[in-house]
């Protein structure tokens, strides 16, 4: 809702709508966090408490770490090159990470004497899991280290445990090389047995042949004969094609042999690389590393969740996902390295072919010209051709038999894990650091959501931009707890160099200008909600306009809870507003009149039991316009705006309305539904006057560094005035409210019959 508030200016004043942003107001982070320092500073200490408590409780964990280096070594092919072997290897560091937390790695551990005694596995059912999950393994990014960690409250046990696990996975790693070069060693030595009884029969054929032709002595010379020399390199291609035909059969059958077991096979095919397509193996690992970590979560889902729940059934279902996927990227790969060799294999036997059908025809030519020298030529090849593919085969299995490293890899340990003479965690800088950040960061929180719903209102500039309202003037808070009723609401008469007299001053050449005397001669002072300050800014303002020359009535229209009677110490059973409302007294009869020059009081009269009738009847229409005949100035004490309505009833009568706000205690939704209350009633908002404003806050526009002096003087030898000491009136004040509250005392105890405490105030 839009309300319109009305000043005195000649164009309206408009308020803010509640709960939009207040225009033109703006508090930057640190006034908001200042004003909440003691919220950020305790939330600060009770995070480094928990901080220190936690460190005072916790078991301190100790990390071993042993570090392994891989080498890559390459097998070469059986096809030789000048170049040599070339290395291709991806993620094989990642791979033998997962290979050292595999599950037969950790079993194999667990199951050695060394881990019998550990307490670190005492209590726990399921030691592989526990195992699996305390091991932190770092693959080195610029190098071929792998570095094995574990955490553990026993040192001792940490590094035993590290150490057991490297030694696991190293005699692993070992038993797998020897069996993948066993059965490398068996295919070669199976086609050698072949090999060299084809090569003894081509032996005999040729000898046979030589026999049986004995002219060839002469002419078996290349140089002497073209199609010779066109069929030797023709037969030379084809002993390198029989020979890649050979290559690719036992390529062929080792990795047939070896499909079941894709982890053998991906090695011997890393170590054969020769164009054959492999799939990624940061896939695989990838989703190895997804599994374990499901299982991990499983794991420790158990601890807390039964076998059934859905969390546990979900973790369940994504694990056979998991494997699922994995077996299939296993089985596709297999394939894949099964389909190539094979291929490979044909490709082969169709070049072999090819060349045999290229010598044939050759051969025949040849045949035509010189048969037996040819035929002889051709078991000579063929003998040839034979015996060096069975060099080629001894040499293989003497390097495999002598160095059988086939999967490429040789594993060295060059740092053994040690106990850690120092715990790994807790970290106390570190961990004292996060609880001040974390306390900080609570406290700040804690702090911006206190400021969020406080709703007070803080400062002049606040309460201007919210309510569209010119601020009249800050009442300064009254030092002295002890002062009366009277004293407050007479404060401007009491202390006239107060700063509460000087700040009721101000209010009133604020009224003065904002409101001219043929405008505004009823004002009526209201606030949102009780104990806002308005009855005793209606006395003294009243007294400040009485000694400016302003004939000044204050009329108390609190028939609830009223007060100007006990400010001016005055009889309202005996007469009273209430008594004119009823017919039973004329109205200049009602009025009392005070020892002050321009000052007159109506007060509320005897207690009512309908008052909203009463002040809504015409009657009382008609006294407040006699009144503001007679009087310069009307000053309306009445009730807050939303306990009742008087107050809206009271506005819609008087000229002006004046809003008493109380700092640090008046809140802005209540403040609005004031205003608006008002406004509905076509009450004139004139302006605001802060209330209680504490007198070192400048939030309110109020300071107290300005104030009146008084100086004490004496007279020095030669009789000259010297001025001594320099006081405050703030001192001075609190000297005479002292004296003054020592002569209340004595008057309630009696000491001074005859003296009327409710006279007391005139004094």
């Amino acid at each position: 809702m839009n309300g319109r508030i009305e000043g005195n200016a000649s164009e309206p004043l408009e308020m803010t709508p509640a709960g939009e942003v207040v225009e033109g107001f703006s508090e930057s982070l640190f006034e908001i966090l200042w004003r909440r320092r003691w919220t950020v500073l305790l939330a600060t200490i009770v995070a480094l408490a928990a901080g220190f408590v936690y460190l005072q409780r916790v078991t301190p964990q100790y990390t071993s770490t042993s570090r392994i280096y891989v080498e890559q070594e390459g097998l070469p092919p059986l096809e030789t090159t000048g170049a040599g072997t070339v290395r291709a290897w991806s993620n094989y560091l990642y791979t033998q990470a997962e290979l050292i937390k595999r599950t037969e790695t950790l079993s194999t551990a667990l199951a050695s004497p060394a881990m019998g005694h550990l307490q670190t596995f005492a209590e726990i059912s399921n030691p592989i899991a526990a195992l699996r999950k305390g091991l932190q393994i770092v693959v080195g990014k610029k190098d071929e280290i792998i570095n094995v960690s574990f955490t553990s409250p026993s040192a001792e046990e940490a590094a035993s445990i590290v150490n057991t696990v490297v030694d696991a996975y190293i005699t692993a790693h070992n038993e797998r090389k020897r069996d993948t070069s066993a059965e490398v060693v068996k295919l070669l030595k199976e086609e050698r047995v072949a090999s060299y009884q084809e090569l003894d029969e081509k032996r005999k054929a040729m000898a046979l042949f030589q026999r049986e032709h004995e002219n060839l002595a002469y002419g078996t010379s290349p140089e002497n004969n073209t199609i010779l020399t066109k069929l030797l390199h023709l037969d030379a291609e084809l002993t390198a094609a029989q020979l890649a035909a050979l290559d690719s059969r036992s390529h062929y059958e080792a990795v047939r042999q070896m499909a079941g077991d894709s982890s053998a096979l991906r090695r011997y095919v890393e170590a054969q690389r020769r164009g054959v397509y492999i799939a990624s193996a940061n896939e695989i690992v990838v989703l190895r590393g997804e599994l374990l970590r499901v299982r991990r979560t499983r794991a420790d889902s158990l601890q807390e969740l039964k076998p059934h729940a859905p969390q546990i059934v979900a973790l369940d279902a994504e694990i056979e996902r998991l494997e699922s996927q994995i077996a299939e990227l296993d089985k596709t790969f297999a394939d894949s390295v099964v389909a190539a060799a094979q291929e490979r294999m044909l490709e082969a036997a169709a070049r072999q072919k090819d060349l045999e059908a290229m010598v044939a025809e050759q051969s025949q030519t040849a045949e035509m010209l010189n048969r037996q020298l040819v035929d002889f030529a051709l078991l000579q090849s063929d003998y040839e051709r034979a015996k060096k593919f069975c060099d080629i085969l001894d040499d293989r299995i003497r390097v495999i038999s002598v160095d059988p490293q086939v999967t490429s890899l040789n594993v060295e340990i060059i740092e053994v894990a040690k106990p850690a003479t120092v715990p790994s965690e807790p970290q106390k800088a570190r961990t004292m650091g996060l609880a001040l950040c974390l306390g900080l960061f609570a406290g700040v929180g804690l702090g911006l959501l206190r400021e969020w719903k406080d709703q007070r209102l803080r400062s002049t500039q606040e309460i201007s931009a919210l309510l569209g309202l010119p601020i009249l003037g800050a009442i300064p808070t009254m030092r002295a707890p002890k002062q009366t009723v009277a004293i407050r609401g007479q404060k401007i008469r009491i202390s006239p160099e107060s700063h509460e007299a000087e700040a009721y001053r101000t209010v009133r050449t604020a009224l003065f200008f904002g409101a001219p005397k043929d405008e505004a001669r009823t004002i009526l002072f209201t606030s949102p909600a009780p104990g806002e300050g308005k009855s005793t800014a209606v006395s003294n303002l009243g007294i400040a306009m009485a000694q400016a020359d302003q004939r000044t009535l204050i009329v108390d229209a609190d028939f609830r809870r009223p007060m100007q009677h006990r400010i001016f110490s005055l009889d309202r059973r005996a007469r009273g507003l209430s008594l004119v409302l009823a017919g039973q007294m004329e109205l200049t009869e009602a009025i009392d009149h005070m020892g002050m020059k321009n000052l007159d009081v109506l007060t509320c009269g005897p207690d009512v039991s309908n008052p909203s009738e009463m002040l809504n009847s015409s009657a009382f229409a008609e006294i407040v316009k006699t009144l503001a005949q007679k009087y310069d100035r009307v000053l309306i004490d009445s009730p807050p705006v939303i306990a009742v309505a008087d107050a809206q009833i009271l506005a819609a009568l008087c000229d002006v309305t004046v809003l008493m706000l109380r700092a640090q205690q008046s809140t802005r939704r209540v403040t609005l539904q004031a205003c608006e209350s008002l406004v509905g009633v076509d009450g004139r908002l004139l302006g605001v006057v802060v209330n209680d404003v504490p007198r070192k806050s400048d939030r309110y526009g109020y300071s107290s560094g300005y104030g009146y002096y008084n100086y004490n003087y004496r007279r020095d030898g030669n009789g000259h005035s010297k001025k001594e000491k320099k006081i405050p009136i703030e001192a001075v004040e609190r000297r005479q409210n002292k004296r003054r509250d020592k002569h209340l005392e004595k008057l309630r105890a009696g000491l001074m019959p005859g003296t009327s405490m409710e006279r007391f105030p005139h004094s």
